[in-house]
């Protein structure tokens, strides 16, 4: 079984998130879950920016790093949207890595570094998605995947951003079962 280490996004650890990390640790993973936002959730996308905003992107990044240490190397690393930054930044540069998981956005690797070899990963969205599509993820995205015989992009009808998270209004419960899917297909290989 996996170790998985799950970010939050934008609008904060939400229940959401939680109940999507409980079904991958229903697939017997362990899974953890740490608060980039000390507690704090938000009603909105742009409640949670106003919120980064303050505290700084690069800060709340930067605690996604550090939620990495006193954990295996052998982690599996999973993000939504905002979660996705260190989600990436940890795959592709703390040793060990054994996968990744990326929901609702992807970052050019080359911001990064490069991409270990044998790293699999799956980068999730829907295929109207205004942040993914709309603001210039997918074509990395693409362009990533048709690079990597171990990369996987798999888009979903819809205009949802935070589609996967059971809380928020975006949720789509037909395309979050197969994302999940899709995870513990990955994770079984790992």
């Amino acid at each position: 079984m996996a170790e998985i280490l799950l970010f939050h996004h934008i609008q904060g650890l939400t229940h959401g998130v939680i109940a999507f990390a409980d079904a991958l640790r229903a697939g017997g993973h362990t899974v953890h879950t740490p608060d980039l936002f000390d507690g704090r959730t938000f009603d909105s996308i742009e409640a949670g920016q106003a919120y980064l905003g303050e505290v700084g992107f690069d800060e709340v990044r930067e605690r996604g790093i550090l939620a990495a240490e006193g954990l295996p190397a052998g982690l599996v690393y999973a993000g939504f949207s905002l979660g996705v930054m260190p989600a990436q930044q940890l795959t592709q540069n703390r040793p060990g890595a054994r996968g990744a998981l990326l929901y609702h956005s992807f970052a050019d690797p080359s911001y990064f570094g490069t991409w270990p070899v044998g790293v699999p990963v799956q980068i999730h969205s829907m295929d109207a998605d205004p942040f993914f599509v709309g603001e210039g993820d997918i074509e990395p995205a693409e362009a990533f995947v048709a690079a990597h015989d171990d990369a996987e992009l798999f888009l979903y009808p819809g205009g949802g951003h935070l589609f996967a998270d059971s809380s928020l209004a975006d949720y789509d419960a037909v395309a979050t079962e197969i994302v999940i899917e899709r995870s513990l297909a990955l994770l079984a290989r790992v």
